[in-house]
This record gives structure tokens, sequence and C-alpha cells, in this order.
């Protein structure tokens, strides 16, 4: 669990604006026909289930997608599609949470994405050959990846610009991070601020230093 304020309002807010960010986006998407295969869609409203995941935590990416998910097929009428969706928006949940946990930042939040949708596909169109009884629907699996790893990709870039776009004080004060949660990384206008301010700073001392230099030069001249 990330932080030591899970149930502050602070953070059930941010949870469910995110959330709630995540159905519209689903909402929307299911308005638009499949993508070369029956099913198939880049699935951004995965965007904000990964921002959750990096800004609260594994428990709370885990909330979104079932509560989205869940409201997502009742509000647009597919409640038998219910069970393919939670199944793969769980399992790729799980392996975001997995190398978020062991190998972030080594890997990329893209890489990680890519990863996340690729399970996603596979999982999806296991259950529902595996629920229907069509085996022949496993030829279609390359295909799957490959929308995976385009959908991957979109979704990975998007949350890295939002972390990095963002400013990090933003998520600190929705999240309510615990002191041993690392922060966002900051962007680079607050690290560029940041580094003029140490400069200012510095020839300020240095400044102050030349005119006591000089005042002392000044006192032992007079002696």
């Amino acid at each position: 669990m990330r932080g030591s304020k899970f149930f502050s309002a602070r953070r059930i807010a941010t949870l469910a604006v995110l959330t709630a960010m995540g159905l519209i986006m689903f909402m929307v998407e299911s308005l638009f026909p499949p993508l070369f295969l029956p099913g198939a869609k880049m699935g951004l409203s995965n965007i904000f289930s990964l921002l959750t995941l990096f800004v609260l935590g594994p428990t709370e990416a885990f909330i979104s997608v079932i509560v989205r998910t869940t409201l997502g097929s009742m509000f647009t009428g597919n409640i038998s599609t219910l069970m393919y969706s939670l199944t793969a928006g769980i399992v790729a949940v799980s392996v975001s949470a997995v190398l978020e946990e062991f190998l972030y930042p080594r890997v990329s939040i893209v890489a990680i994405s890519v990863v996340a949708a690729v399970m996603h596909n596979l999982a999806q169109n296991i259950v529902f050959c595996l629920a229907s009884n069509t085996p022949e629907m496993f030829a279609y699996m390359p295909w799957l990846a490959l929308i995976g790893v385009v959908a991957g990709i979109i979704v990975g870039f998007a949350v890295w610009f939002i972390l990095r776009a963002v400013p990090a004080k933003v998520f600190i004060g929705a999240a309510d991070f615990g002191d041993d949660t690392p922060a966002p990384p900051a962007t680079v206008e607050e690290t560029t601020q940041d580094t003029s301010d140490s400069e200012d700073t510095t020839e300020e001392n240095a400044s102050e230093t030349e005119e006591t230099t000089q005042e002392e030069s000044e006192t032992d001249d007079e002696q």
C-alpha cells in the first residue's frame, strides 16, 4: 500500500476523479466501432488506471479498474462482456503492479504499459474462447498482441507525459504521500527553477562576502 493515509478524504477524492475520468473515456470509446478485429479497442481508459497505479498505488488501481469496468458495462448495456473485460483488467493491473514494484524505473512507463496491454488482450481472448467454447478464436492471438503493443505505446506515452507535465506537488498534495513513498518525477520547469534559485542564492552569498571583505580592508587602511 502506497502512503500511510489510504482512507484519507483526499486520497479517496483523487481515486474517484481518476476512476470517473477512466469511465468517461471507456464510454466514449465504446461509441466507436472495433479496430480490425471484433471487440478490439485501443483501451484509452487504461491511461487513468496506469496513472492511478503510479500516483496512488496498486490497491487503488485495482479498485479503479473494477469500478470502471463494472459501471462501464452497465452503462453501455454490455453486461455479458463484464467477465472478459474485468478478468483482463485485473490481469493487466497485476502485471503492471509487479513491473512497477520490481523493475521501475529501470524499465520505462511505456514498456510497462506495452506488456500490460498485450497481457490484457491475450487474457480477454483466452477467457472468451473458454467461455464461448470457440477455440478457433485463438487464431486472433498474434493480431491482438500486435494491437496491444500499439495501444500500450499510446497509453504509456500519455501517462509519461501527464506525470511530467503536471507539477509533482499536485500529485503529492492530492495523494497524501507518506515519507517512504517516492514522489513522481518533477517537471523540467521545476528543475530549472530550482537550479536558478540555487544560482541566485550563490550569487547573493558571493556579493555579501565581497562587501564584507571590502569593509574589512577599509577598516584596516583607516587603522
